[in-house]
């Protein structure tokens, strides 16, 4: 662990395995003199990764269960995100919530995910989605820190039953079915400029802004 902390820049374990969701955090990070490092990172090293049940019913509960566990193991600052999928007029026993990939006790394959949501749409309509994202960062046993507030909400998109023709992210298999209320467009196929509009690591950016006074 000692190689961990051997660095000037302040470095961060970002509780998660999804290379996906790592590269999108680190992008979003790198302006503030933050490094992070991911449980591959640690695995790479011969380190063993706890398991962490998350059977939290909210998106900020799931994210203190892994910071809080990551940080038990490890004893290094760490945090950890969790995300919920929500959509309107939907009946209760359908919204995914914190289940997104999870469905009936299964955890499903990003092209399990395209069929199983593509059915929702197929049965319900386009439907008018958000994620509620929500994060835990724990410093040290005296300084917790969590949030879950509307700036880390998604822009509420359209769900379609047809994904995008071409383009499909590993770790973010929705994101081909994802439209901009706006222009109507994949949101693979908005311009750079927008896709920054509708990135949902804005309010995490701000998050760790306050956090670590780095105003």
């Amino acid at each position: 662990m000692d190689k961990i902390r051997d660095d000037s820049k302040m470095k961060l374990l970002y509780g998660t395995g999804n290379p996906a969701k790592f590269y999108a955090m680190e992008r979003r990070l790198e302006n503030l003199g933050i490094e992070l490092i991911s449980l591959n990172d640690l695995k790479a090293e011969g380190i063993s990764i706890p398991q962490v049940p998350e059977d939290g019913n909210t998106p900020l509960e799931n994210a203190r269960q892994k910071a809080m566990a990551y940080y038990e193991a490890f004893q290094i600052p760490v945090f950890s995100c969790d995300s919920g999928l929500y959509f309107d007029n939907v009946p209760d026993e359908v919204q995914p919530g914190v289940h997104v990939r999870t469905i009936n006790g299964k955890c499903l394959s990003d092209e399990q995910m395209i069929e199983y949501y593509a059915g929702l749409v197929r049965q319900y309509g386009n439907l008018t989605a958000r994620y509620k994202n929500a994060i835990c960062f724990v410093m040290d046993e005296k300084h917790i820190y969590e949030a879950m507030e509307a700036s880390m909400e998604s822009e509420k998109f359209i769900l379609t039953d047809i994904p995008h023709s071409i383009v499909r992210k590993k770790g973010f298999p929705l994101d081909s079915m994802s439209i901009d209320i706006k222009t109507n467009k994949y949101y693979y196929d908005l311009p750079a400029d927008k896709l920054e509009q509708v990135a949902v690591e804005d309010g995490f950016l701000l998050f760790f802004q306050k956090v670590l006074n780095l105003n």
